[in-house]
């Protein structure tokens, strides 16, 4: 159904790291309910194979631009959604003052273009602002355990002030601001180099490869279908009145890591066994999101299991990498070098 806004025109919506894992299904999201989509990205961490599919559509438009440096449109836009970040520890830690400053500087400058425009903004914000954490599961008024001089901090830290940018500017009454933190979430268009647990353990089946677990394996995750983040997102921007508060977008299941590494061995058939090596630093023990605060407000909750998500995620790993993905990582211009991967995620 064509959405439209209250001057009866089709609403135009910006996605800032549209070309990304969750941004490109946003932006397929908006088109199919009749929205024209502008897509920026700097392809740092996106890739324009993931909206190919969109680019001979009459109301998506493709801006290569990194945000730190963008702060300009040439048309009125309605509604801007934020996820230009590297979001995967290897990808963030490979250069942190980008992460860091894309945190900040990228979002004030989209800020200004939502506050220039009249536009509602979309922060993506993370479940890493609450680092190790001390509370479980994890509510929105809990305000973190974070290491900030860590070597994650560029990320944990630089989404924390980002959170704080938008809710000054709503506080002003300056920029009509909403704010998800987003646990980990899975599917196709994953990289499959970006360092995830999922995107790891399933490369290394496919590929034969030991699959690598690090620590106990008992720490904890929650596994977020892309699809269900999508629709979180959408009820997130679209919910009247603004909740003036952030909120947690992901699946409240929990699984530990053998049992996410026991299911990959049963899903694809491989002679891979599993490998142990140390826990990263500052890597979190438990991470489950409590959704309350989205089931009141926007009437969302996930629907999709892990067991149906993963296996649409591992078959399109097979399909699209094959036997090669150990071997073939996708085009990434991160700007220094990689850094071990670890478990954690953030969007």
């Amino acid at each position: 159904m064509l959405q439209r806004t209250r001057n009866g025109k089709s609403r135009t919506v910006l996605v800032a790291g549209g070309a990304g894992f969750v941004g490109s299904h946003l932006c397929d999201a908006l088109l199919a309910r009749g929205d024209r989509v502008i897509c920026v990205d700097s392809y740092i961490t996106g890739s324009k194979d993931n909206v190919r599919p969109l680019l001979n559509h009459a109301d998506f438009r493709l801006i290569e631009a990194d945000i730190c440096e963008f702060d300009r449109i040439d048309e009125p836009l309605d509604q801007v959604y934020n996820l230009a970040c590297a979001a995967s520890p290897p990808q963030y830690q490979a250069d942190p003052v980008h992460t860091m400053m894309t945190c900040v500087t990228g979002t004030g400058n989209l800020l200004s273009l939502a506050e220039q425009h009249g536009a509602s903004f979309l922060q993506a914000s993370t479940s890493e602002v609450y680092g190790d954490p001390a509370e479980h599961p994890q509510r929105e008024d809990y305000r973190g355990n974070v290491n900030c001089i860590g070597p994650r901090a560029c990320y944990d830290e630089g989404k924390r002030a980002a959170e704080a940018l938008c809710f000054d500017l709503l506080r002003s009454g300056r920029v009509d601001a909403r704010v998800a933190r987003i646990f980990n979430t899975y599917g196709p268009r994953m990289q499959p180099h970006d360092g995830r647990i999922i995107s790891n353990l399933l490369v290394q089946a496919i590929s034969g490869k030991p699959l690598t677990i690090y620590g106990t394996g008992e720490q904890t995750r929650s596994f977020c279908f892309v699809s269900d983040l999508v629709a979180g997102l959408m009820a997130l921007m679209d919910v009247d009145p603004n909740p003036q508060a952030p909120v947690n977008l992901g699946n409240p299941g929990e699984f530990t890591i053998n049992e996410l590494a026991t299911l990959v061995l049963a899903m694809v058939p491989t002679v891979s066994k599993m490998v142990r090596k140390p826990l990263p630093q500052d890597d979190p023990q438990r991470r489950r999101p409590d959704i309350s605060r989205a089931q009141e407000l926007l009437g969302w909750e996930p629907k999709v299991p892990l067991r149906e998500g993963l296996r649409h995620t591992a078959d399109w790993f097979i399909a699209t990498v094959g036997n090669d993905a150990e071997n073939k990582p996708r085009r990434s211009t991160v700007r220094s070098q990689a850094v071990s991967p670890d478990m954690g995620m953030g969007v």
